[in-house]
């Protein structure tokens, strides 16, 4: 999640513990505070139980919660920043105290100010022609259907193929989405609908990363999820609405991070690949 970079990391899919590929694409983690849930599947309730899942995901970070309370225990400055964060606790530095530390740090990744908060706050000069033209095509279409509320998405879930299944390419077989989550058999290739804030900065598109063109997602989006062949004009207008909703992207100043001890447990060996 490069802060720095949309918010994620700008890979079909994310690079883990032994280089291992991870199975679906990072979304980005900012406004990710206005969502209804975390995860493409939802399986996370809020940030902080998120927060948990790649530190321990063995694809990932390959951590255990032992390893993280060891490892932030071994640094002196680390025992002190939790002790002033979480103020009257006999023992602060626990891995849930850890999850919501980054909780709380994540949910001031927010970008307000998008040109289309402007045109919403009354500017109706924010948006020109086309972007307004492509507003009115991601209502009149059904896109706002799915992409609605401060995030313009990521409140609900729908199936990715909704009228019509894209290729294998976009939409992966093996990965059933939702299912894994609730084993209920209709939401077998369900998804939360991604957030839109910011969409031209976190390509590639989809839970599978296949798509890097913007144009081209919008186009998969009108054939697969409303059953309709957006013609070059449509699709560029409605890309052009999209770009609208890039905001302020915060500040953040790098920190300079703890020393470690002796005490502190040394990274693993990571396999190279050949």
């Amino acid at each position: 999640h490069n802060v720095g970079m949309g918010g994620h990391d700008y890979l079909p899919v994310s690079i883990g513990h032994g280089w291992q590929k991870g199975p679906r694409n990072s979304p980005t983690v900012f406004n990710a505070v206005f969502n209804a849930a975390q995860f493409w599947d939802g399986r996370a309730a809020d940030l902080a139980e998120q927060a948990k899942g790649p530190v321990q995901a063995g694809v990932e970070m390959s951590s255990t919660p032992e390893r993280v309370v060891k490892t932030l225990s071994s640094m002196p400055a680390y025992v002190e920043k939790f002790g002033q964060a979480f103020p009257g606790e006999d023992d602060p530095v626990t891995f849930n105290n850890m999850a919501v530390a980054i909780e709380a740090y994540e949910a001031t990744l927010i970008t307000p100010d998008a040109n289309f908060d402007k045109f919403l706050r009354g500017d109706k000069t924010a948006l020109n022609e086309q972007e307004q033209g492509g507003l009115a095509l991601f209502m009149d279409k059904g896109c706002v259907a799915c992409h609605a509320g401060v995030n313009l998405g990521g409140q609900a879930y729908y199936p990715f193929g909704l009228v019509t299944k894209p290729g294998a390419d976009i939409l992966p077989t093996g990965d059933k989405g939702r299912f894994a989550v609730t084993s209920t058999a209709s939401d077998e290739y369900v998804f939360r609908a991604s957030p839109l804030r910011n969409i031209e900065l976190t390509a590639p598109y989809f839970h599978s990363g296949a798509v890097w063109s913007l144009e081209e997602a919008v186009a998969v989006m009108g054939t697969a999820q409303l059953g309709a062949e957006l013609n070059d004009g449509e699709v560029k207008s409605i890309t052009a609405f999209l770009k609208t909703l890039t905001g302020k992207i915060p500040e953040v100043r790098y920190p300079e991070l703890p020393p470690s001890t002796d005490d502190t447990p040394k990274p693993e060996s990571m396999v190279v690949p050949q």
